[in-house]
């Protein structure tokens, strides 16, 4: 369950988000500007997070708004699966991937997603689960609202790693799991995708 005031400083955004794409009232506008400048503040004071950050994050978006899209390759030999380390959190592992790209389909996002920062060549094989992000105990509240989507993967072979915000790309025995990112990846999802493996008629998981 996240906090409170998390859930209402992101509706107060996403109002001002779409108010702002489809006023043309400069009235309204001034209103729209003053409810994202408030969500802002209210993210600010929960998370301990300097103002001028959020208000970026918040100005960088446009348009209808709507869930972010997070897409993980989950790529497994025999017992063991395939994690990379994020710089951006201490070296902690979790599965490739990140938010899918525009123009992308979601299975194109994960198979580009592996190569970069992973360095494989991957071939899809299931959408094995949707997780809504804020129902899955992931720590670490974050701005907007997200829609993980896992992909059972299969290696085709390796490749050149570009992604300079990943290190080291490396298979894990799945009772000997590294720190993970527990923002992006949880112990749980990574067995709940290797019975997807061993099982390939279980329907996707959702929600």
């Amino acid at each position: 369950m996240q906090p409170k005031w998390l859930l209402w400083a992101r509706e107060l955004q996403a109002a001002a988000q779409s108010g702002l794409t489809y006023t043309e009232n400069p009235y309204d506008r001034a209103r729209y500007e003053a409810m994202q400048v408030l969500a802002a503040r209210i993210m600010a004071e929960g998370s301990g997070a300097d103002m001028s950050v959020i208000e970026g994050l918040f100005n960088g978006q446009a348009g209808y708004a709507t869930p972010k899209v997070d897409v993980r390759g989950a790529i497994f030999r025999d017992r063991s699966v395939l994690l990379v380390s994020e710089t951006l959190d201490h070296g902690r592992w979790t599965m490739p991937g990140g938010f899918a790209d525009v123009n992308e389909a979601p299975s194109e996002s994960v198979v580009r997603e592996v190569a970069e920062e992973a360095g494989y060549v991957v071939k899809v094989r299931k959408l094995a689960a949707v997780y809504d992000r804020d129902k899955h105990g992931h720590p670490h509240p974050h701005p907007f609202h997200i829609y993980k989507m896992f992909f059972v993967c299969d290696e085709v072979g390796p490749c050149e790693k570009s992604d300079l915000e990943t290190g080291e790309a490396r298979f894990f025995p799945l009772d000997a799991l590294p720190e993970l990112s527990l923002p992006r990846v949880l112990p749980w999802q990574i067995h709940r995708m290797y019975e997807h493996l061993q099982s390939p008629s279980l329907p996707t998981d959702f929600d």
